[in-house]
């Protein structure tokens, strides 16, 4: 099945089947995403309480996760160090973007993390009892709207770098408060591609080191989700 995860788009990654006591399984992927948001948390929490060092955890945390991911995303066998490593180095990131926005506007980041795991267990729920069907023309939909968030981003960056903002997509005004509903639907849809391919994944008999794999594709989607929720919020207090 299409997923805009890059992680879990990779069929190659899944393709080895493993025998009946060697294969993964919805309790090893809960178990495995649920360390891996305690680590996470856990290094947000550490960055947070050393605000003199932000900067470096920021930048260690950004460099150093895309390398933890990249290594994830090329050799799936070594997910089982490579997931954690990203987990602490995403949380040391996570930390100072939220001890930063925290600081402008009091209490935003309590109400962040509240709503991504209602999100989460909303979804998940949505999933579960089968209320929101994962069909083709959904994921297709919603394949197609990531890649246009992408596509959006990556402009806004390259604009950036000529000093030239794009419109509304920062400001929170009406339009710019829309933008970033939408893109926070996108992102909570999101889950639901994910949960799809663990599903089908686990039925498959992939190897059981992909435990630790899919709960850093979910780790991904998470983060992408609570940094979008802060926009949100962080564009609703300023008005």
């Amino acid at each position: 099945m299409d997923t805009s995860n890059p992680l879990l788009s990779r069929d190659a990654a899944f393709s080895r089947a493993g025998d009946e006591l060697d294969t993964m399984t919805l309790g090893g992927v809960i178990n495995k995403t649920s360390i891996l948001l305690l680590l996470c948390v856990g290094a947000g929490a550490y960055s947070w309480m050393n605000p003199e060092m932000l900067g470096l955890f920021m930048v260690v945390g950004i460099f150093g996760g895309l390398i933890a991911f990249m290594v994830g995303l090329f050799k799936p066998s070594a997910s089982p160090v490579a997931a954690p490593a990203y987990a602490v180095l995403e949380g040391l990131c996570l930390g100072g973007v939220s001890r930063l926005v925290e600081a402008q506007y009091p209490g935003i980041v309590v109400n962040t993390v509240m709503l991504t795991f209602g999100v989460l267990a909303l979804m998940l729920a949505l999933y579960a009892t089968r209320t929101i069907r994962v069909t083709d023309g959904l994921v297709k939909g919603i394949v197609a709207a990531t890649f246009a968030v992408f596509l959006v981003y990556m402009a806004d960056m390259a604009l950036n770098l000529f000093g030239i903002k794009m419109p509304y997509l920062h400001q929170s005004g009406p339009i710019g408060i829309g933008i970033s509903l939408v893109v926070v639907a996108i992102a909570a849809f999101n889950l639901l591609l994910d949960f799809r391919v663990i599903e089908d994944r686990i039925t498959a008999r992939s190897p059981r080191y992909m435990e630790w794999y899919c709960g850093m594709a979910l780790l991904v989607t998470l983060i992408w989700l609570y940094l979008e929720i802060l926009r949100l919020l962080s564009k609703l207090r300023s008005r």
